[in-house]
């Protein structure tokens, strides 16, 4: 490609290669890092969103776990208050916030917490952030010798009764209102904490807003960075767990695991083992740049990703393996469409971060299992932006400008479709993201577009496609 569309081939090696940020693209940096306009519904729409996703939460185990999976409801207009109380009922007796909880969940938290910090890693020099006068943040990436250590920790306490891991999925209700207390009270507690040391940016003013956006950009505890830790070690830990959790209950009731549950495992891992192993290109994304560490996030970590992605893992752990039970070519073809997508997600997030980091003259990648071919594009070519950034268009990106996304949603969608039609519930998952994506997608042309201004056009025009190739 060349000089075409403004296209340049990429150099191998030499300091010249290196990104600088001209002083546009510093004036730029600095609108962007000001409070502009509100997302997501202003204030009234933020508040919605906090007191009714927990509520959505609680209603899906209901239907899930007491109800065979129907989306039950009042049958009449007397039978609402009823309808409540009976719900209700249900929180109160399976889902409070007992002691046994906040052991287990909050022992998670701490034990991981207490990995991070002193377990070996490799050092990743994150991208210049603007708001630190374009220093650059360290990063010890330990999150695959912390999973190793988690997966030993775990098995030895199952093996020994000392912690049967089959009680992870027994009091699914239980931790989950102690994960969502942890979600709320860190969130509050994070806004209060960069108000009281002075390190909020990008404020609007309004209380309840800034507390869903954030206050703070890269809050850190000692060598932890919060914002890291928690999007890799928490989430995808737990929603491993509830899988294996799963596992061993069918093991212990069924004497086999079915191919269904069997997938899950597998999923779950596919995603925690590709964090954890690609952990160093996290630095290089948009929430470690851009995005604020706040309940938007911290909610979603602490709580909605690990107990609303595996209604499917809940489903099959209390129902007869009969009414998911599919046909071999069906599992062939389930997997096989599991691991193609695992493979294009896997090796276009690897794609995007090594260029990134090649941009700073980073040019030998850390080496863990599995390196999938094609990680790595040799030779790539890029727009130059006036603001100084590059613009990969070649390997995955070359095809569509979110290949990541697209790849990502069809592993959600597996995840509904392991239980076929059993149940609507596990698809929430996979309904929710395309949402969440879409906007997201918006959101990033959004400050694409006044970043990069004629460059970004240009980009779209070598990129025309968001998501799917020839489609759309």
């Amino acid at each position: 490609m060349g000089e075409n569309n403004g296209l340049r081939q990429r150099k191998t090696s030499g300091k010249s290669d290196v990104v600088t940020i001209s002083e546009e693209g510093k004036k730029l940096d600095q609108k962007l890092d000001q409070h502009g306009s509100y997302e997501f519904g202003g204030p009234l729409g933020v508040l919605a969103i906090m007191t009714g996703f927990p509520v959505l939460m609680y209603y899906l185990w209901i239907c899930l776990w007491f109800y065979d999976g129907k989306l039950v409801h009042p049958t009449s207009i007397d039978d609402i208050q009823p309808f409540l109380g009976r719900m209700w009922a249900h929180i109160r007796e399976d889902a409070s916030p007992n002691m046994y909880a906040w052991k287990v969940y909050s022992g998670n938290i701490f034990f991981q917490l207490f990995l991070a910090w002193i377990m070996p890693g490799f050092m990743q020099e994150g991208l210049p952030v603007p708001s630190l006068g374009y220093k650059t943040l360290m990063y010890n990436c330990n999150a695959l010798t912390s999973l190793y250590a988690t997966m030993g920790t775990a098995a030895l306490l199952h093996y020994t009764g000392t912690f049967r891991l089959t009680e992870i999925i027994d009091n699914y209700g239980h931790l989950m209102s102690v994960a969502m207390i942890w979600g709320f009270g860190v969130s509050f507690g994070m806004y209060f904490v960069a108000v009281a040391t002075g390190t909020q940016m990008r404020m609007s003013g309004n209380f309840i807003y800034d507390v869903f956006m954030g206050a703070s950009l890269n809050p850190r505890i000692g060598p932890v960075d919060l914002k890291m830790w928690a999007e890799v070690r928490i989430p995808w830990v737990i929603v491993f767990f509830l899988a294996v959790s799963g596992a061993c209950k069918q093991y212990d009731t069924l004497g086999y695991v079915t191919p269904n549950m069997a997938f899950m495992c597998l999923a779950t891992w596919f995603y925690i083992n590709a964090c954890a192993k690609g952990e160093e290109c996290i630095p290089q994304t948009w929430d470690m740049y851009h995005e604020k560490w706040g309940f938007m996030v911290i909610f979603w970590n602490f709580a909605g990703v690990p107990f609303s992605y595996v209604y499917s893992v809940v489903y099959m752990a209390s129902h007869d393996p009969s009414k998911y039970k599919f046909s071999t070519p069906t599992y062939i073809a389930l997997y096989a469409t599991l691991c193609t997508a695992y493979f294009i997600w896997d090796t276009a997030m690897a794609q995007k971060s090594h260029f990134k980091m090649q941009t700073q003259g980073i040019y030998t990648f850390r080496k863990t299992f599995p390196q999938l071919p094609g990680n790595t594009v040799q030779n790539p070519t890029y727009i130059q932006t006036v603001h100084g950034n590059r613009l990969l268009t070649s390997g995955w990106w070359g095809w569509s400008r979110k290949p990541n996304y697209v790849a990502d949603w069809v592993m959600s969608f597996t995840w509904g479709l392991v239980i076929g039609t059993a149940t609507p519930i596990p698809y929430f998952y996979s309904v929710f993201f395309i949402t969440v994506l879409v906007h997201r997608c918006g959101r990033d042309f959004e400050r694409c577009a006044i970043k990069y201004g004629k460059d970004w056009e240009r980009y779209c025009e070598v990129v025309p496609y968001k998501f799917i190739p020839y489609i759309y």
